[in-house]
């Protein structure tokens, strides 16, 4: 099939740089001077202090903290800074984003990785805790690090290229690192598409590596930390699971296992038992602290917490005032932090031992009410979702959505939608097929063959949303952004705007294109005829055609290293070729990962600019 565009997967193309230049322009020249009266709030929401990471270690709890425009890590009790995006940025003068830290528990050192302009791929750098000096700095940047005595082991995922034994990019390896010495310790002979999670028990003493393939499978090897030879192959399915501790000489993990719910068994010299057995609602993930089991449960998309003995008896549940999700960060079997957060609360830290106790939180203060509802989709699955609202309602929703990679769309905070609510506009966050809500089975109806299922699915939910009288703006991101894409070539009636991120579009490319080849578990294989018919039936690229759009948005970063920008240009140009309203914001400063706070502010600024004018919202 002859693609007339593809020359637009060229990023230095002089035409399509060209394209891009003109194309910011006239968004600007559309949405006016609406950001500069929008951007300040913005900034206000988007600089309230967020502890995103933390980690339990004898220097005291080592956070990563969003804050004020730039992000740090710091110890928490004393307020002593470790790393500081702006010092960063002054050594490099550049953007920088900062994608994440692990120290080793006696706080001798830390890792710590950041991107310039919000790429994917980074730089790492390994600090003397005491001193602060750079002992080690690795490009690209590495990742899944875990501190032993000497040394350290380490994930390298390869963009380019082939591994040490030969296996065509992108891939993954696991790496042991010992004074200069680098030696390759697993995953010899892996493709493309499977990862690795390597962690080690609270103990200290044993390693528990999970081998996973795409968003389903897992096989988990279990053995002495500081003898990798010695890790052996102790359980395998073809769901997802993860191992969660190794206690009284038993490996406790999570599995999907059964209905894909989730539920915990433990693994002994005698075989697999069963601990916690499924429930109506998912297990998300479990941890064990205290000699006793806190286990996170999604009801309906927001988080609730129940403790059980090791024997899996039942002693207490914990509910939230506000939906919200809760996830732990960090556990030293004897305390564990966990992280709330919610469409008000950009963050809330709790410690756990016995019981929780809040440690520091931030939320908005205002009038908000979080509810929920359900539409019925096509072929009778309830649908759920969130909607946010504010001390009035001009019928006029913002209606955000996912549905793929087992991924929950939980309550979590945007601080450009708190401006629309705040003008009488409504939130909606749509929880669709193809994500974890309900479980594997609900993932699998919305993977593969079955992906109509989500736009379906989001389709019922913009469809109720216009009977009962709202003009409608559907936003995605990613594979989100494949999800508005695809409803837009399909019902573009149910949608007033439409505003497509850094998205997934050319269902026919996808694999061809920078790491797209791992998503082919999810998605399907193009070169596989089969696969190739139902992807072909719903790829946005391959199903334009003349008729009514709403006003859409497309937005992307030039840095994207994950989704080629090369989706985003091309449906952009088809839309304009054939007439459509269509807008295109090439961020060039932008990654898939974000970017820093002033060029991520700018970007939701615009976003809200664009449906404040596109909805008519009083400003």
């Amino acid at each position: 099939m002859e693609d007339p565009y593809i020359w637009m997967e060229n990023l230095k193309d002089e035409r399509v740089l060209k394209f891009v230049q003109e194309e910011n322009t006239r968004f600007r020249e559309f949405i006016g001077d609406l950001p500069e009266k929008l951007i300040e709030e913005v900034r206000e929401y988007y600089y309230l202090p967020n502890i995103v990471r933390a980690q339990i270690t004898e220097k005291g709890t080592i956070v990563q903290v969003n804050e004020g425009g730039r992000q740090a890590i710091k110890v928490l009790e004393s307020g002593e800074v470790i790393v500081d995006s702006k010092e960063l940025e002054k050594e490099l003068n550049d953007e920088v984003l900062l994608q994440g830290f692990i120290g080793d528990k006696k706080s001798k050192k830390l890792a710590y990785t950041f991107s310039i302009g919000g790429a994917d791929e980074g730089i790492t750098r390994i600090i003397d805790l005491e001193s602060g000096e750079i002992i080690e700095e690795i490009k690209p940047s590495i990742r899944n690090i875990v501190f032993l005595e000497n040394g350290y082991y380490f994930a390298r995922f390869y963009r380019k290229g082939e591994t040490p034994d030969g296996v065509p990019a992108p891939a993954e390896r696991i790496f042991l690192k010992k004074e200069e010495k680098e030696e390759m310790i697993f995953g010899e002979g892996l493709v493309s598409g499977y990862f690795m999670n390597l962690q080690k028990s609270t103990d200290g003493k044993w390693a528990m590596l999970t081998v996973s393939f795409g968003w389903n499978k897992a096989d988990i090897y279990f053995g002495p930390l500081e003898e990798p030879e010695k890790w052996k192959k102790v359980y395998s399915s073809e769901v997802p699971a993860y191992p969660i501790d190794y206690v009284d000489g038993k490996l406790y993990i999570y599995t999907r296992e059964g209905k894909g719910l989730g539920k915990v068994i433990a693994l002994d010299g005698e075989g697999a038992k069963e601990v916690i057995a499924e429930e109506e609602f998912p297990l998300e993930w479990a941890i064990i602290v205290n000699g006793k089991i806190l286990a996170g449960y999604m009801v309906h998309a927001s988080s609730m917490l129940k403790l059980f003995t090791l024997d899996g008896e039942l002693l207490d549940e914990i509910t939230f005032d506000v939906p919200g999700q809760v996830y732990p960060l960090d556990s030293d079997g004897k305390k564990a932090l966990l992280r709330y957060e919610s469409f008000t609360v950009p963050y809330r830290l709790y410690k756990f031992d016995e019981k929780l106790e809040v440690v520091s939180e931030v939320k908005v203060e205002g009038d908000f009410k979080v509810g929920e509802d359900f539409a019925t989709s096509r072929d009778g699955t309830k649908i759920h979702y969130f909607i946010v609202r504010g001390e009035k309602d001009d019928r006029k929703a913002w209606v955000f959505g996912y549905g793929g990679f087992n991924i929950a769309l939980k309550p979590r905070f945007f601080p450009h939608v708190i401006p629309f609510i705040k003008r009488g506009g409504t939130f909606v966050m749509a929880n669709l097929r193809g994500g974890s809500e309900y479980g594997e089975e609900w993932h699998r109806a919305g993977m593969r063959e079955n992906k109509q299922n989500v736009f379906d699915d989001f389709m019922a939910v913009l469809e109720k949303l216009k009977k009962e009288g709202y003009k409608v703006a559907a936003w995605g991101r990613s594979n989100g952004g494949l999800l508005i894409s695809a409803v837009l070539t399909q019902r573009p009636d149910l949608m007033d705007v439409a505003l497509i991120g850094y998205p997934v579009i050319d269902m026919l490319r996808f694999h061809k294109l920078y790491i797209g080849s791992v998503w082919i578990p999810e998605y399907g294989n193009p070169d596989d005829p089969k696969d190739r018919e139902f992807l072909l039936k719903y790829s946005p690229y391959h199903n334009l055609k003349p008729q009514k759009y709403p006003p859409t948005l497309i937005y992307t970063g030039l840095h994207d290293d994950r989704v080629h920008p090369g989706h985003a240009l091309k449906f952009a140009k088809r839309l304009k070729d054939i007439g459509a309203s269509v807008y295109l914001r090439v961020e060039t400063k932008s990654g898939h990962m974000g970017a820093s706070p002033e060029t991520r502010i700018r970007e939701l600024t615009e976003l809200l600019a664009f449906v404040a004018k596109t909805l008519d919202v009083k400003v």
